[in-house]
This record gives structure tokens, sequence and C-alpha cells, in this order.
């Protein structure tokens, strides 16, 4: 018995849009199972759809992807691709598979419409295949053109589902799907399943509405000759407020998100951990993402995304941020200050952005916020000729032996004075960095 072929998986956004959070979760799984089976990732761009399809998107799922470090290791565009799928239809007609229907829109949900009020199932009752020769061509004679259904066999089609487990599907309560539009457009499925022989592809992992799809999709894939892949559906994503996803987070696009400042690292362990046993933690990496993911540690409830989790791990990857890979992002925002800022500062950040403000209270100006000046003023005349990294040590207590301070009441309003903030980084620290003569300034009461 030969071995099974290496994992092989793929993506295939369509290029009328921004990537957002729903799809990026598949991209990000798909990538993920891929990597940790020592698999590849293909991209395909499902741009079929000429009118709507355009290069600035496709652009823009690239640039995503890359941000992200979900890197394809192969990448085709099925609008290329023509050639195969009208080989593929032309099969599955001289085989039976697939038969012209001369139908309207209108006419097939007046049907429709009749089958409900008989308490029948509103599925496509196959009329079309008792039309005769001469049927079809009073059709076309009218200025009718034919879309093109695949006859479904109407059976059981059962797999096991890497996600859900035992999966089955009963082609019989189906209409047979249509393919091939009256205009010769090709819809997603024929496409799909024509690339995934083609390209090899072992295993199609996408969202569990797609379970009813799998059915047809699996004996057409029979129908071409197959092989036919494995499957993974899973479940699908929810608010915070456990409503699905809708529009309003939906479409919160990877490109609004990384101008909102979310670091990728944030944003893959979120997506791919949500709905998973493994802690809501950010990962060391993406490719760590990959090693660790497993799909027997999926769950079967939906997967709750809450934007208050994606701002935790945000800050957990900053917090964890060496200065060697800030160091750049610092320089293009003016405010690389050096390794010691860096660490002091970072504890205290939630996008990266936030350091243009910590770095204020090193530069100015900083407003004092002085509530008593003799407080202010017994602080100054014992502050230390030197401020290294002892002096905030040795001037509190100095602080606290003259005016009998102690606690909050003797560090917040030295915070106030030096910072203009209640809270930030560590004091030790960062008034080496302020300057002596900064801090005389300030507690002077000067904006400095």
């Amino acid at each position: 018995m030969s071995a099974n072929p290496p994992v092989k998986v793929r993506f295939a956004p369509s290029p009328t849009g921004k990537l957002h959070v729903g799809n990026v979760r598949t991209a990000l799984v798909n990538w993920m199972f891929a990597k940790g089976q020592g698999g590849a990732f293909v991209l395909r761009i499902d741009d079929t759809d000429l009118a709507r399809s355009t290069a600035a998107f496709e652009q823009g799922i690239e640039d995503d992807l890359t941000w992200l470090g979900l890197v394809w290791d192969e990448r085709y565009n099925q609008s290329k691709r023509f050639d195969r799928y009208e080989e593929a239809a032309s099969r599955l007609k001289a085989a039976g598979r697939l038969y012209p229907c001369y139908e309207t829109g209108e006419e097939l949900d007046r049907r429709r419409k009749v089958q409900l009020a008989r308490g029948l199932p509103p599925i496509y009752d196959r009329a079309a295949l008792d039309l005769t020769e001469a049927d079809k061509a009073a059709f076309e004679a009218e200025g009718r053109k034919p879309h093109w259904r695949f006859k479904l066999e109407g059976r059981r089609v059962a797999w096991e589902d890497l996600a859900r487990g035992h999966a089955e599907v009963d082609t019989t309560s189906m209409s047979d799907p249509v393919l091939v539009r009256e205009d010769g457009l090709f819809l997603y499925t024929l496409p799909s399943v024509v690339d995934d022989i083609d390209m090899g592809i072992t295993h199609v992992i996408r969202g569990e509405d797609h379970v009813t799809n799998t059915g047809a999709q699996i004996e057409i894939f029979e129908a071409l000759g197959g092989p036919t892949p494995g499957f993974a559906h899973m479940p699908l994503l929810v608010g915070a407020d456990g409503q699905a996803l809708s529009k309003r987070l939906g479409s919160l696009s990877i490109a609004e998100m990384r101008e909102q400042g979310y670091e990728p690292i944030a944003i893959t362990s979120h997506l791919g951990r949500i709905g998973t046993s493994d802690p809501l933690e950010v990962g060391a990496s993406v490719d760590a993402l990959g090693d660790t993911f497993a799909f027997t540690k999926m769950g079967r409830s939906p997967a709750r995304y809450d934007t208050a989790d994606l701002d935790r791990l945000n800050a957990q990857a900053l917090h964890a941020m060496p200065y060697s890979a800030a160091q750049v992002r610092l320089a293009a925002l003016g405010v690389d200050l050096g390794e010691t800022f860096w660490n002091a500062v970072r504890p205290n950040l939630v996008k990266f952005g936030d350091v243009v403000d910590q770095a204020r209270i090193v530069q100015g100006p900083v407003t004092p916020m002085i509530e008593d000046a003799a407080f202010a003023e017994a602080a100054l005349g014992l502050l230390p000729a030197v401020i290294d990294e002892t002096a905030w040590s040795a001037w509190t207590s100095a602080v606290k032996e003259a005016t009998g301070a102690k606690g909050k009441t003797l560090f917040m309003p030295l915070r106030l004075i030096l910072t203009g903030q209640a809270h930030g980084p560590d004091m030790a620290t960062i008034i080496p960095l302020i300057g002596r003569d900064r801090m005389v300034q300030r507690l002077n009461g000067e904006t400095a």
C-alpha cells in the first residue's frame, strides 16, 4: 500500500474586497495544519468573476497574508484556468451529469413557493431532464440561454471530518447545484473541485456552513475521477455577545486592524486559538502556532471573537518584544530613545503607537500636575545632584523623611509632577532619561 501523499491545503479568496477576520481565520487554520504536518499551503485567487475582481484587492490579499506571516508555497489564479473548467464541464455533459435548464429566476421562485405551500421541500424538480430537443430549440429561439446543473446521485454521502467526526449528507434532500450560469460564467463549485484535483489538494478546511455543500462536491470529485480530499469544517465565529458574527465585526479588515496598531502575532494567536483548548495567550511566532495546532483541540461550539481578548494579546506581544525588534519602528516614529527607554515603557503599551506618548514623558513637553506647591518645593530642594538608577530611591527616602508623606501620598504626587500622568513607566528607570534639568523645571511648575 502506498503512503499517504504529503498534506497540501489551499486558501481561495475572491479579490472582490478586503480580507477580514472570518476568512483570515480560515487561511490561518489551513496554514497551521499544513505547517504542523510539514505540508504545503496554496494561495488560489478565485477571480472567475472578472467583472468584480480587481488587481488592487488581489494585491491587498497578498500584502495581508505576508504581513501575518502566512507565506504560501504555490500560487494560482483561477482566471488563467478557464480551459480546464471547460474541459471538465464537457466531460460531465458527455457523461449525462451536467444538464441544461432554461427556467428563469422568476419561474424557479414561483415553483419553490408552490412546493412550500404543498408542504414539500423547495428543491429543484429536475423538470429540465424531460425537455426534448424541440423544447430546447424553442427556448433557444426565444433567446433563452441555459444554465447547467449537476445531476446528483441522490444518496447518503459520508466522510470522516477532521473537525466534526463522522459526517453524512443525503443528496436526495438537495437541489442539483448550478455549476455554469446562463452567461457561461462558472460558479465557485466546479472550478474549486477541478483545481483541488489538479493541484493535489489533500484536505479542504473551511467553515461548518459548507457541510451540506460538501456532499454535492464529493459527488463531483467522484464524477471527475477524484481523488477526493479529506475535509474539516470548523465552528463559525460569534461575537463577544454570543451572536453571529455579522458585518459589524466580520467586515473588520486586516488592513484596518493593521492601521489601528495591532501586531500580526496578536491577530494570528487570537484567531488561531479561540475555540480551542489551548490557552488564549500570544504565541512565540506564527510557526510555533502551527507546531502546536491540532483539530482535536478544536471544540464544537462557536468560537467567540472578542476584541478585548485581542487587545490583551496585543499588549502581551509588545511587553515581550525585544528592543532589537522594535528599534526600526521606533526610529520611524522619531522616538528611538534607546534600549533602556524601550524596556521601561513597553510594559505600559497596548498598541505600538502608544510609545509616542511615553516618549513625551522623556522629551517633553509635560505640563506638571502640582496639587501641593509646598510639597513640590520641598522635593525640589532635596533633588540629588546626579540622577542615575539609584536616584529615585534616595530621593523619595529623603522626601519622605522631610514631609512625612509615604506610600501613595509620596509617590503619586511626584509621578504627576514629573510625568503629568497617574500611571506609567517605572520611575527609577525613567527619571535618568528625563534628566535633572527637566525635572527641576517640572518641579518648578514649568511645562518642559
